[in-house]
Formats: C-alpha cells, structure tokens, sequence
C-alpha cells in the first residue's frame, strides 16, 4: 500500500526514476531475536524489529507496536508513513517504526518487562535522541517506555529522558501527550465540518477502535455535541442510533477491559459498524478496514483516519469517485501524537516543561496549518486529500536530500 502511493505521487511529482528508490528504501532495517526468560522458567524466543526510512531531516522517530501480526513489511511501511507524517507537520525527523511479534495480553507484566528491555538492548546501538526516538503504539504505554528509558540510561551510565517519548510525565513526559492523537482527530474533524458547514450539534459518528485515541475522539466530539451511536474493539462493537453515555461506557470499559455487553445498546460486528450511517467515520483500529468491498456501502460525510493505512488503494479509487465523503487521510489525522512527541522531546532536550495549554495552543497551531495547506493543494490541483498530504510530505523530503546532495 505505501509503495503503491508513493509511485502515483512521484508520477505527479515528476519525481525522477533514479531518485525513486532513494525516497523509498529504507535506510536501515533490522530484525532481532529476543530471548526472555517466562515466570515457568522456560526461555522463549520472539522476534523484533526496527526501521529507520530516513535521516535526511534529524533524527527518526517513530512508535514501537507489540502485537501477534507484527511483520517487517508492516515496519517499513509504518515507517514510510511516518516520513511523510513528520514532513507534511514540519517536524525535524525521519519515520522510523518498531514492533515485537507477541500478545502483550498474555504475558505477565514480568515477562514483558524482560521482554522490553532485552529487545532495547538489542536496539541500543541504533537509537539515541539524535538518531531514533521510539515512541508507543499498539500494545505498548508510558510502562513500556519507561523500561526502554530505564535500560538505555543504565547503559550509557546517566538518565536520558530524551530516548523516547510518550513516557510518564514524571520522568520528562509531555502534560497532553496521551491525549495528543485523539484531541489531534478531534480538531480535525472539527475543522471539516466547518468547512463542509456541517453544524456539531446533533452530528452523528461512529468509531471503530474503541482504544486510546478512539474514546479520546469520542470524547472530544461530545464535548462540541456530537452524538456518538457506535463504537467497537477488538472483541466486537455496539451501537446506539440515540448515542451512547460515554461516561458509563468508559467506566463499563474500565471495569470489564471491552465495550462488549454494555447495557442500552446492541451488538454490532467491526465490519458492520463500517457501514452505519452517520456523519462521522472513524477508523482508529488497524490497517485495511476500508476495502474494495465495502467502500461503495460506507455512509458517512467524513471519513477521519485515526489509524495507519486503514483504507486500501483499491478503495480509495471507489471513494475518489464518491465526492459525497470528506477524507481526511491518515498522515495528517493522527499526526498529534507525533507532534506532541516533538514537543516531549524539545522539553527533554532543554530541561525545561510546558503546561498542558500551551501543548494544546502549539499543537493545533500545526495542524492547523497542515490541514490549510493540504486543503488548498486539493482544491488548486484537483486531487484527494490523501493524494495532497502525501504530496507535501514527500516533496519536502525530495527536496532536502536534492538539497543535503549524495556523499560520494
């Protein structure tokens, strides 16, 4: 899927041939094995990864995923992804992406301590504030980087706070980073319906991926008066056309770690939930949702892609054909996590912390101007929101390494 966009953008760019595979390759890729102990006393081998796409802007930053499907092509292209994430906010980094092929749900929190800090060890010679900075993703948290901070330090022998982001505030983590990517798909959501004059109060969406930035979305549009009428999760969703009470769901969450069986609503498959009406779609779960399959039955206004890559290419030529659904591409939907990443790591690098108004006022001042200058791309050349963002992004990147030259 990245590949396939980066070669209909380069096309339109007119990027040359021979440049191509330098925009595209990764700089560095590497697959590790991790050994780890388990409460039985049986050793356990699992197997990680992290890739760096480039290093023409600064360091690469980008999340670490413990998940069972983790594979080296979900990395790089992750990784991808994230190049042109940071380009398009203007964020001084390169994409990078990690991941251990495990189920954080079923080791204890001993297993995944080890589990993290050998996998760390194994990174070390590769990561530092000036040249990767993880982050969290999927199946991991501010724990888990707390680990990976703790092992990095003990190894260079002082406490390096910059090593990731998205730790406890408590150890140099940012006030408003575990909130940044929902608040992030919230603004922009907001920012759509202004512009398609689409009134908050009494709109309606739907959100698959009832994790953290899908109930920090569906709080943050309540909030304006959206109503929301059905989220899910791994497990299965619900759905409510009068809107749900998200403040008894989320203690419901809480107490039973599913949105599965909460009262006043009924059951809905992740699939299903895809194509109820609605004014709001948000996809914040996995890659792929959206499909040749189903992107001719969506029924939605704007589509808000909280997750990485959730709509196939084969979908988006179906919805490029739809001038119904309002797309706000992934790159730029969830780009608030990154950009409060940012923000952790230039407060790490000075020693010095912001209150969570002034993360908030800098964050939407940069999405702000991503969103203006994506929209006017689209309008200007006639082309998809995504088609715009991804444009931006990699012409940015196109232009530093023409810029920086080849070292002989």
């Amino acid at each position: 899927m990245a590949c396939q966009q980066f070669d209909l953008v380069a096309d339109f760019l007119d990027i040359p041939d021979n440049l191509r595979d330098r925009l595209k390759l990764p700089r560095r890729a590497l697959t590790v094995s991790i050994p780890v102990r388990m409460d039985d006393g049986s050793t356990q081998v699992f197997t990680g990864y992290r890739v760096q796409h480039h290093l023409t802007l600064g360091p690469t930053k980008g999340g670490i995923r413990f998940h069972p499907d983790v594979t080296l092509g979900e990395v790089a292209a992750l990784s991808m992804w994230m190049s042109w994430k940071c380009a398009l906010t203007g964020l001084p980094y390169g994409g990078a992406k990690g991941g251990v092929c495990c189920d954080p749900g079923k080791l204890s929190v001993g297993e995944l301590e080890r589990l993290t800090r050998r996998y760390t060890q194994e990174l070390i010679p590769f990561i530092g504030p000036q040249l990767d900075v993880p982050a969290p993703d999927m199946g991991t948290n501010e724990q888990v980087m707390a680990w990976i901070m703790d092992t990095y330090s003990l190894q260079v022998g002082h406490c390096v706070p910059g090593i990731v982001t998205g730790k406890p505030v408590g150890l140099g983590g940012s006030l408003g980073r575990r909130e940044s990517t929902g608040r992030g798909v919230a603004y922009l959501v907001s920012r759509a319906m202004d512009t398609l004059g689409i009134p908050a109060d009494g709109a309606t969406a739907v959100i698959q991926g009832y994790g953290n930035v899908g109930s920090v979305a569906a709080i943050s549009l309540a909030k304006q008066g959206v109503k929301i009428t059905a989220v899910s999760d791994a497990f299965g969703g619900i759905h409510n056309p009068q809107g749900l009470d998200l403040m008894a769901l989320n203690e419901y969450v809480a107490k039973n770690k599913t949105v599965v069986g909460f009262p006043e609503a009924t059951s809905v498959s992740n699939a299903e939930l895809l194509l109820l009406p609605c004014d709001i779609l948000i996809p914040a779960a996995l890659e792929r949702q959206i499909t040749g399959e189903n992107a001719a039955r969506i029924q939605c206004r704007i589509l808000a892609e909280g997750a990485n890559g959730p709509t196939t290419p084969e979908a988006d030529v179906i919805l490029s054909q739809r001038p119904d659904i309002f797309i706000i591409p992934d790159i730029l939907c969830n780009s608030g996590g990154v950009i409060v990443s940012y923000f952790e790591w230039v407060q790490d690098l000075q020693s010095f912390f912001w209150g969570e108004g002034e993360v908030l006022d800098k964050l939407f001042r940069i999405l702000e101007q991503a969103f203006g200058q994506t929209f006017q791309l689209h309008k200007k050349r006639g082309v998809s929101m995504r088609f715009a963002a991804l444009s931006l992004g990699i012409k940015r990147v196109w232009e530093a390494k023409q810029t920086r030259g080849l070292y002989p």
